[in-house]
């Protein structure tokens, strides 16, 4: 595989982050341009970020000297140096899509981790092991922006992550309807412990935005491609709440699930251990090995002791058991700024890497 020149947009903020820590020694992509906001350009990565780095391990050393340039005023500036972009910023929703069709327009594909173009009908939201079929939407993306290796690809909620990989095996008994009620870490709002004291002995019932994505968005990733545009699927119906806890990373879902054709629940259990998907046939750098693990034991999944699984890349379940109101009820777990975010985003630019879309 090719060594590839990434620029990563969103640079300073807390997936932006995740994204510079991740790509310290990635085997493929080489970061060569770290871009943010206007405050931030001109100085170097680690006067920049300062007292805002939030991750567990120290700035690295290749990204500290490297001039943070303008995220919006400095595009042009990648053209013909640049492969690729991730593009993870804290713009509205107009701005971001405007952005990002920006880079698209400058034949810079884009790999996104921003909300802003999940719901556009030619723009792929992918799980990788579960919906890369949608990548074949892109020829007819780039004809609509005019462009010969331009493009938007972007990753789904982080919430997701954690209940959506688990669904998805189950399809083939006919899910009618799931009700979701998710725990979502504090690192999920860009924050950590001494810069959202309000979440300290708390339970906050309401994030914004959150239960609408999770209700829609796997529609999208179980919808079909059709005449150039992606048709959500009309079922199954999920509802869901959000909640934001105490929790450094790690967004934990409970799930209820009822079906057309009940399993039974060694049936589950084997598909979970058996799941896998294109990441783990192509063996991408960052896909897990096993990519649900099931614990037997009544406490597990816990977000301090498994949101690690697989590096942060692997989904883990557990409380597997029926339900008197549904078919079953299990606990689903997944790190939320590596498989939900930044992890999840590189593993995508894999696939798209190893499939000859940044060619």
């Amino acid at each position: 595989m090719r060594i590839y020149n990434v620029a990563i947009v969103g640079a300073t903020g807390m997936v932006g982050q995740r994204f510079v820590t991740l790509l310290e020694r990635h085997p493929w992509f080489r970061p060569a341009f770290l871009l943010a906001s206007a405050r931030s350009a001109g100085k170097t990565y680690a006067e920049a970020v300062n007292e805002k780095w939030a991750m567990d391990v120290p700035v690295p050393d290749y990204a500290k000297n490297i001039t943070v340039l303008d995220a919006e005023k400095d595009a042009e500036t990648l053209v013909g140096k640049a492969d690729f972009v991730f593009c993870a910023v804290s713009l509205d929703k107009e701005q971001t899509r405007a952005l990002e069709e920006t880079y698209a327009r400058l034949e810079l594909p884009v790999v996104s981790n921003n909300s802003a173009h999940r719901f556009t009908a030619d723009v792929p939201m992918i799980i990788p092991e579960v919906n890369p079929q949608h990548l074949g939407i892109i020829p007819s993306q780039k004809k609509r922006l005019g462009t010969k290796r331009g493009f938007i690809a972007v990753k789904s909620n982080c919430s997701l992550q954690s209940y959506v990989p688990l669904l998805h095996p189950l399809k083939k008994f006919g899910i009618r309807c799931a009700a979701v009620c998710t725990y979502q870490a504090i690192s999920g709002a860009g924050k950590t412990f001494d810069r959202m004291p309000e979440i300290l002995d708390n339970v906050i019932p309401y994030i914004g935005g959150e239960e609408d994505k999770s209700e829609r968005e796997p529609l999208k990733i179980w919808g079909t491609v059709q005449n150039g545009e992606i048709i959500p699927a009309a079922s199954p119906i999920i509802t869901a709440q959000c909640l934001r806890v105490p929790v450094s990373d790690g967004h934990t879902a409970a799930v209820f699930v009822k079906f057309e054709k009940k399993p039974s629940k060694e049936e589950i259990l084997a598909l979970w251990r058996d799941f896998s998907g294109e990441p783990q046939t192509l063996a991408l750098p960052s896909a897990p090995k096993q990519f649900i693990r099931y614990f037997e034991e009544n406490d597990r999944p816990q977000a301090k002791l498994d949101r690690n699984a697989e590096r942060g890349m692997g989904i883990t379940a557990g409380r597997l058991r029926e339900d008197s109101l549904f078919d079953y009820r299990f606990i689903g777990l997944s790190h939320n700024t590596l498989r939900g975010a930044a992890g999840g985003a590189v593993l995508l630019a894999e696939l798209l890497a190893a499939k000859g879309y940044f060619d």
